[in-house]
């Protein structure tokens, strides 16, 4: 509470932001969070602690409410979601399952149990350091069972996840927007990793200014080129390739008998949609130099 909320109002002062909405994942939530978003004015789509907030828990889970679907396009296939706008007290939440996840996690959970009952057959010592597994035991007079009672409970929240929120977006905007956190941290991994901007070394405010704003730049290139890219339907390409392409591309100049010239070193794959994108051709592979 004491970092969110002076963060965003130097935000929305510094860049004259007339209206703001703060996203943000379920480690962000809290009443006092809240209270102070709201007191303040500003709007917010946070993830919540499915398990355990109660209100979720028991009530918004279980609500019967329509719901809407929502397929989401990703590089490869679809996302398909059944979302649903719940209103309890007051306070609005969106209750969304992922049908593809909530495969995945009763595999887990079936993975899971079985290994379980292998392991009680062993004697109760096999349980120990396992969290997973103490997950879905109970105690019993003389030793430990599988408690079924506790994975059926556990199978309501196969692809769940509940957003809070208390925009007038409508449910599916407000999952949209959420997502986008998902571009955010794949903002953070490029910049890191692909674009290899760490470490940082700097002892000044200014070096680190100028490393941040040149990382930014370099964010920003990156999407202006995978729009182009898509706008020309060059899909697949690896960003991790087209970097390496990019720096191998090189071109030198050497002399011999009196004669200079200068050489261009082959394409990579990906250099030539990337020209097409952009609007570029390269030099010849061979430029000779006018005599002087």
């Amino acid at each position: 509470m004491t970092r969110l909320t002076p963060v965003v109002e130097r935000l929305r002062k510094h860049f004259a932001i007339s209206k703001v909405c703060v996203v943000a994942d379920r480690g962000m939530i809290s009443a006092a969070n809240i209270a102070a978003l709201e007191k303040a004015n500003i709007d917010y789509i946070l993830g919540v602690r499915e398990r355990s907030t109660k209100e979720v828990r028991t009530e918004v889970i279980e609500d019967d409410g329509v719901t809407i679907p929502l397929v989401i396009p990703r590089q490869r296939g679809e996302t398909q979601l059944e979302i649903k706008d719940v209103t309890l007290r007051g306070r609005r939440y969106v209750l969304c399952r992922n049908e593809e996840e909530a495969r995945k996690d009763a595999e887990r959970r079936a993975v899971l149990l079985a290994g379980l009952e292998r392991k009680l057959k062993e004697g109760d010592k096999a349980l120990v350091g396992n969290k997973g597994f103490r997950r879905f035991v109970k105690s019993g007079p003389d030793k430990f069972a599988i408690d079924y009672e506790k994975a059926e409970n556990d199978a309501k929240f196969d692809g769940i996840f509940v957003l809070r929120t208390n925009t007038k977006l409508s449910a599916r905007e407000v999952v949209l927007r959420y997502r986008n956190l998902l571009a955010v941290e794949d903002a953070f991994r490029t910049a890191k990793a692909l674009l290899a901007t760490r470490p940082i070394y700097h002892k000044t405010d200014a070096g680190i200014r100028g490393h941040v704003f040149c990382t930014f730049l370099a964010l920003v290139l990156r999407k202006e080129l995978c729009d182009r890219l898509a706008a020309r339907r060059c899909q697949g390409l690896e960003w991790q390739r087209i970097i390496d392409d990019l720096d191998d591309l090189s071109e030198i100049e050497v002399e011999q008998d009196g004669r200079r010239a200068l050489l261009r070193t082959a394409p990579g794959s990906t250099i030539d949609p990337i020209c097409r994108a952009l609007g570029i051709s390269l030099p010849p592979v061979f430029q000779e130099f006018e005599p002087q």
